[in-house]
């Protein structure tokens, strides 16, 4: 909606002979065009003169904000995360049968392993009332934020007790993706849609204040992701119910009203999972567990890839290499880079303050991963099971805090009733 208004205005200053300034009948006579416009290659706009230009320059440049979108998007034809637009969706009305076709990408896509996906249902809206993420209403799903901070930081942020303890700071954005995820995995059993999942996630975050961080995240079309059996990461939910025997990782963040993201994600198990994929669950549980307990001040970042290795590789498990933990805060993704297999070459050193996601991905064959053809959905080339455990952490002057942990629960523990379903 902010891109159809603003695209209005630019339209209706194009009157020829008329002065670009609303409310202005002066005739332009001198031709006195934007220099911004010309530089943006779009037609350029007149005014009467340099006075009511620069008087009204503050509404003006919404033109320019909303050209270098759209030429952006116009010059990439869309972000290489930018799912298919064209026979994806349909609406929740619709038939069983029309909900369960495949995608038209899909329908002769080659798939690594037996998992389909389905239709999904149309993009979810938050109000107008909830705080949102610079990438929200995004053309092209972009965090400018994020690219400024990727081109210029070279600093891991020390979080001070303000930012972490105010009344929406970074600790109520944890908690609130915590009773989420809690919330959303609660709902799981054989024959709920994982869009329903999605349903559930959107309404208790947008219920406590909140707006959640992967809707419209390079155009993720979703609020959080669902990633069933050999998906490895990103899945986007659709109307496929989730069958007796998945596994089910529930990946939720939340961005709360003081300008922070909480984010972490578990994997459950519902019905009667085999014990090979029991196993690979809990394998995934102890490898997260094990990099914590590295955390403390003066610990060298890539070390925690040396921890996780070590377990993967005890239960016959391999690691992700693509995907990594991160920095976070009041950026989704920031620094540090945290890398969860062997012999990284990530930089830093851990600092009191220092605020990160761990969430190695643990897959029962092969490491490799392939991305699907709606650009997000990441899974394990040979078709295996893959499982995920997240939590956002806090480096303390005696070690760790998990920020996204259970009430009561400081450190991890292993308790199978917790993610059986």
């Amino acid at each position: 909606q902010p891109f159809i208004k603003t695209l209005r205005f630019c339209l209706s200053t194009m009157t020829e002979g008329a002065c670009a300034s609303p409310g202005c009948t002066n005739v332009t006579t001198q031709r006195l065009a934007c220099p911004k416009c010309i530089q943006l290659g779009i037609t350029p706009t007149y005014f009467c003169s340099q006075g009511c230009f620069k008087t009204n320059y503050s509404n003006h440049k919404q033109v320019h904000s909303l050209a270098k979108q759209i030429l952006a998007a116009s010059n990439s034809a869309s972000h290489r995360k930018t799912p298919p637009r064209d026979g994806v969706s349909c609406d929740p009305s619709a038939s069983a049968e029309q909900r369960l076709k495949l995608p038209i990408w899909a329908q002769n896509y080659d798939f690594t392993g037996t998992l389909r996906p389905a239709l999904y249902s149309p993009r979810r809206t938050v109000p107008s009332s909830i705080r949102k993420p610079d990438y929200a209403n995004h053309i092209s799903g972009v965090s400018d934020s994020e690219q400024r901070d990727r081109a210029s930081n070279t600093t891991i942020r020390v979080y001070t007790s303000e930012e972490l303890d105010g009344e929406t700071g970074l600790r109520h954005a944890c908690r609130m993706g915590r009773e989420v995820l809690d919330i959303a995995g609660k709902a799981l059993r054989p024959g709920v849609t994982t869009d329903e999942i999605d349903r559930i996630v959107h309404e208790a975050t947008v219920e406590r204040q909140c707006y959640p961080s992967p809707l419209n995240y390079y155009n993720f079309p979703k609020s959080v992701c669902t990633s069933i059996n050999e998906v490895i990461c990103h899945g986007i939910p659709d109307y496929r119910e989730i069958q007796d025997g998945d596994i089910v990782n529930i990946d939720v963040t939340t961005y709360n009203a003081g300008g922070y993201h909480g984010d972490l994600n578990e994997t459950f198990c519902v019905g009667k999972v085999d014990s090979e994929g029991k196993h690979l669950v809990q394998t995934a549980f102890q490898c997260l567990s094990a990099a914590l307990e590295r955390v403390k001040p003066g610990t060298l970042y890539r070390d925690l890839g040396t921890s996780i290795h070590k377990v993967a590789s005890a239960n016959k498990c391999s690691v992700v290499r693509t995907y990594c933990g991160h920095g976070i805060g009041s950026l989704f993704h920031t620094a540090p880079n945290v890398p969860h297999y062997h012999k990284n070459k990530a930089k830093g050193t851990m600092k009191v303050g220092h605020v990160f996601t761990v969430e190695p991905m643990i897959n029962l064959g092969v490491p490799g991963d392939s991305t699907w053809g709606d650009n997000w959905t990441a899974v394990t080339t040979d078709g295996k099971r893959s499982a995920q455990f997240e939590h956002t952490v806090l480096v303390t002057e005696n070690g760790y805090e998990i920020l996204t942990g259970r009430e009561g629960e400081p450190v991890m523990e292993w308790k199978p009733e917790l993610i059986t379903r």
